[in-house]
């Protein structure tokens, strides 16, 4: 390897991206940056599936309950972050390993994000509030009649993305689409980009086997600690949404559960999809014994 180089392991939720991610880093003796937008955050450690304190203990991990879930952190933060976690980590490895599934953070790491006008605090303090009594058909109306362009090529289910998207425009009068060209910055660094996946039933099967044993390790616990702050966008999440919502008495526990898995299913959907549209994605099943050794060849 000539020069240093980052690894990026994508792929949907429950694939076993963080199991192979800490194999490997232990291998190649570095360290893991999480490209999650959730498990960053303190107190969100069952329902974001962070890694175990075992985990934690083989490898470090960086962006990692790391800050306060009253912090709201986007992908220019974690592009800004994430490269400070690298100038770190090659001044004593050639290696880094990124494991993750949000695909705009790992696309804002790998080819930067457009520099953008800053949004307007007071009307995202507005838009968030009327979506927490309005709900997520109120913000697709509003993103229908303000962005039809966004909205048309947009994941209509996703009130975070939903969300920015509007206070950009809000604020600016312009689209966010404006800002998201296909100019590539460049890096000092090589980039090597691993698609994990399995067999749908096999990764919806460990999707549902996932919820269960969180909520057997005390996810409920988790989102009643949580509760008092149901309203912040970083908990408009699956898994705690629904929690809260049968908190909320709206549903019972059950089908709250029963929804997690539905929607989690749906997300790791949409994922698949995102990281399947990467030509420069190097795809390996997951649970495939050499799926380690095929990384390394591939250095």
């Amino acid at each position: 390897m000539q020069r240093k180089t980052v690894i990026i392991l994508a792929g949907p939720t429950a694939v076993g991206k963080t199991g192979i991610a800490v194999s490997l880093a232990a291998q190649l003796r570095t360290s893991v940056i999480s490209a999650d937008s959730r498990q960053c955050y303190q107190g969100m450690v069952i329902g974001t599936a962070q890694p175990s304190p075992a985990q934690l203990a083989v490898v470090s991990h960086y962006f990692i309950n790391e800050f306060p879930v009253t912090q709201s952190l986007n992908a220019a933060d974690f592009e800004r972050l994430a490269l400070g976690y690298l100038d770190t980590i090659f001044s004593h490895s050639d290696t880094a390993v990124v494991c993750g599934g949000t695909g705009l953070y790992i696309r804002a790491l790998c080819d930067g994000l457009d520099e953008m006008p800053a949004a307007d605090e007071a009307i995202r303090k507005e838009v968030e509030a009327q979506y927490a009594l309005q709900g997520l058909k109120w913000l697709q109306e509003q993103m229908q009649a303000h962005d039809a362009a966004f909205m048309a090529q947009a994941d209509g289910a996703n009130p975070a993305r939903l969300l920015r998207a509007l206070v950009f425009t809000l604020s600016t009068g312009e689209s966010i689409l404006k800002y998201q060209s296909a100019q590539k910055k460049s890096r000092p660094f090589r980039i090597l980009k691993i698609g994990l996946d399995l067999p749908r039933e096999v990764l919806y099967n460990r999707i549902n086997h996932r919820v269960d044993l969180m909520m057997d390790e005390g996810f409920l616990d988790e989102a009643k600690a949580l509760y008092p702050l149901r309203h912040l966008k970083n908990l408009q999440t699956v898994g705690y949404a629904e929690l809260f919502d049968f908190l909320s008495g709206n549903i019972t526990l059950e089908r709250a559960v029963e929804l997690i898995k539905q929607h989690t299913r749906n997300y790791a959907k949409r994922q698949l999809t995102w990281f399947r549209k990467d030509s420069e994605m190097h795809w390996l099943r997951a649970d495939d014994r050499g799926v380690i050794p095929a990384i390394n060849a591939l250095l």
